[in-house]
């Protein structure tokens, strides 16, 4: 097995809160992973979860308050920025709005050629690297022309993935890849990634609030919830049998495609906990239709089941249902 290309080890990112102590809050609380050469890493949870301040973090876009990041070998959360210039040429990212995140003022040429510019790599032909970058994402060459708001969604998420793997990145970073696309769009765009990953050798992670999203593309998928990994492992396996109740509950809150299988919806009681004030015992507990007194006042650590992680006291069976919903199918 290859070594990996991107290592995050015990990451924490703080943000500092007038009122309330000199430590702030925790956006990320200590957050381990890695990722290999060709493998797709997911990272998944509702908004606030943490997943975008996680990656912004990996990028050098987010100071780190704890912990070590390496990609290809070198430590990279203590480089300054200009020493971040060369590392961001073999780490792309990938923004949410596929159109907003385009100057509706370039065409799509200068678009998709202007990371040469940015990081001084003009010395190409730049006419056969709008060809080259546009066929590879599956868009005529005659787009070169067109401007953003002359696009589909569709068609300028495909720009954004042209922009992203034009200096031959070795690692991919996409938040929310499909956010604001037709059901039929996202798969599109999931397999252009899925085949690009192939074709170029790329490491990528992706963030998204839909599990359904990365089902066929991710190897691994970590569940984010306050900050915190509460599931990790292979994604079969994820899906499959979910261990924590927040996963189970992310996933049956999105439709099955198969009319054969019908799954109830486990509902999740009550917002999302604000971060200024984390509950206590397991953070989740408020939600969870299984919680138990324990729950409230003792914070479970990390268990693991072979390559499974999780973070319950009373991890579900396969095919369980909450107290009430045990008929339910």
């Amino acid at each position: 097995m290859s070594e990996p290309i991107l290592t995050v080890d015990d990451v924490e990112v703080t943000f500092p809160v007038r009122g309330i102590g000199k430590e702030g809050i925790k956006g990320v609380a200590g957050v381990s992973f890695d990722v290999r050469p060709g493998e797709t890493f997911a990272l998944v949870g509702e908004s606030g979860s943490g997943k975008t301040t996680l990656a912004r973090a990996v990028n050098g876009l987010q100071a780190i308050s704890r912990g070590e990041i390496n990609f290809e070998g070198q430590r990279i959360d203590t480089m300054s920025k200009a020493q971040m210039q060369p590392i961001r040429r073999r780490m792309s990212m990938m923004f949410q709005d596929p159109v907003g995140s385009l100057s509706p003022r370039m065409t799509v040429g200068d678009l998709v050629t202007e990371p040469f510019r940015i990081h001084g790599a003009e010395g190409r032909d730049m006419r056969a690297e709008t060809e080259r970058l546009l066929s590879l994402v599956g868009l005529p060459v005659d787009f070169a022309t067109r401007y953003p708001h002359q696009l589909s969604g569709g068609q300028a998420r495909r720009v954004g993935v042209a922009r992203a793997i034009a200096l031959d990145p070795a690692l991919i970073i996409a938040d929310e890849p499909t956010a604001g696309l037709d059901v039929s769009v996202q798969g599109e765009v999931l397999n252009l990634l899925n085949d690009l990953r192939e074709r170029l050798g790329l490491a990528m992670v992706i963030i998204t609030h839909n599990l359904h999203v990365v089902h066929h593309v991710a190897d691994r998928t970590a569940v984010m919830y306050l900050g915190r990994f509460i599931e990790t492992g292979e994604t079969e396996a994820v899906f499959g049998a979910p261990r924590h109740p927040y996963t189970a509950a992310l996933l049956s809150a999105n439709p099955e495609p198969d009319p054969d299988k019908v799954h109830a919806r486990i509902s999740l009681p009550a917002e999302v906990p604000s971060l200024l004030s984390r509950p206590a015992g397991c953070e989740f507990h408020t939600r969870c239709p299984w919680a138990q007194a324990r729950c409230s006042s003792d914070a479970p650590g990390e268990v693991a089941e072979g390559a499974r992680r999780h973070r319950c006291y009373f991890p579900l069976d396969p095919g369980a249902m909450p107290p009430g919903m045990e008929g339910a199918a």
